[in-house]
């Protein structure tokens, strides 16, 4: 039985190894709504975990590109919960390891779309709620835009854009309350860093170069990313916001 009492966390990409993570910890706080796009076992899995810990969630298929499924799933989101307290934006497609030479400009314009445009649509769906929560946004985005790593411009290119939304978005709606930041990942073993490495885009030379640049030698979880996210999803982050947070274990100091 879902509670209706409460307003949600919505968790774009939930059903992803960082979104899963960020849902497992603030399930703890109130009720999460978790978007999937191509992978409804593995949100339903995750829904039903929760629910044998007690836990209040449930599952909406959403492609992020989409303006109109977008503003149709957060109003049901809102309907079926008391409205949106935070808003975790940590859908995103595959990103390859590529030279931006060898990139085509078409699957730059599709990879920023999916990137910045999906962001913007999301939060602007979500904005009306938000404003009546005085709530919370955190965008998870990469620490590449502080430190630059070769091969990896189709991600810093595309998530540095909704950096900059971040800001933008801080900068409008603070006088709402509503306060908006992100969290950069470093190289981590879960998530898109898993797939890379498992697809052998990362091998075994690239790993121990990218492990000796980073000052604490290793890299970190996706758990380490979610508890980012829960602090500045919090009241303890209550006077924080246009900010970014990389979560990089020092790679880009």
């Amino acid at each position: 039985m879902v509670d209706t009492a409460v307003e949600a966390t919505l968790v774009t990409g939930g059903s992803g190894g960082l979104g899963a993570a960020v849902v497992r910890r603030l399930a703890s706080r109130g009720p999460v709504a978790l978007t999937y796009r191509s992978r409804p076992e593995a949100a339903q899995e995750l829904v039903d975990e929760l629910a044998a810990a007690g836990r209040v969630a449930a599952a909406f298929r959403l492609d992020v590109t989409d303006p109109d499924a977008v503003a149709a799933a957060v109003a049901e989101v809102c309907d079926r919960f008391d409205g949106i307290r935070t808003l975790v934006h940590a859908a995103g497609p595959h990103v390859p390891m590529v030279h931006l030479s060898r990139v085509d400009p078409r699957t730059y314009a599709r990879q920023l779309e999916a990137e910045a445009g999906g962001f913007f649509a999301v939060v602007h769906a979500c904005l009306p709620a938000l404003r009546e929560s005085s709530g919370a946004i955190v965008a998870i985005t990469t620490a590449a835009t502080s430190r630059y790593p070769v091969r990896d411009g189709l991600s810093a290119g595309t998530k540095g854009a909704i950096d900059q939304l971040v800001r933008a978005f801080a900068a409008e709606e603070g006088r709402y309350g509503v306060r908006v930041n992100a969290v950069g990942p470093g190289m981590l073993t879960d998530g898109m860093a898993e797939r890379l490495i498992s697809s052998r885009e990362l091998d075994e030379r690239a790993l121990s170069v990218a492990r000796e640049r980073i000052p604490l030698g290793r890299f970190g979880t996706a758990d380490d990313i979610a508890a980012a996210v829960e602090f500045l999803a919090s009241d303890a982050a209550q006077f924080i916001t246009g900010q970014k947070l990389d979560v990089d274990g020092g790679y880009s100091v």
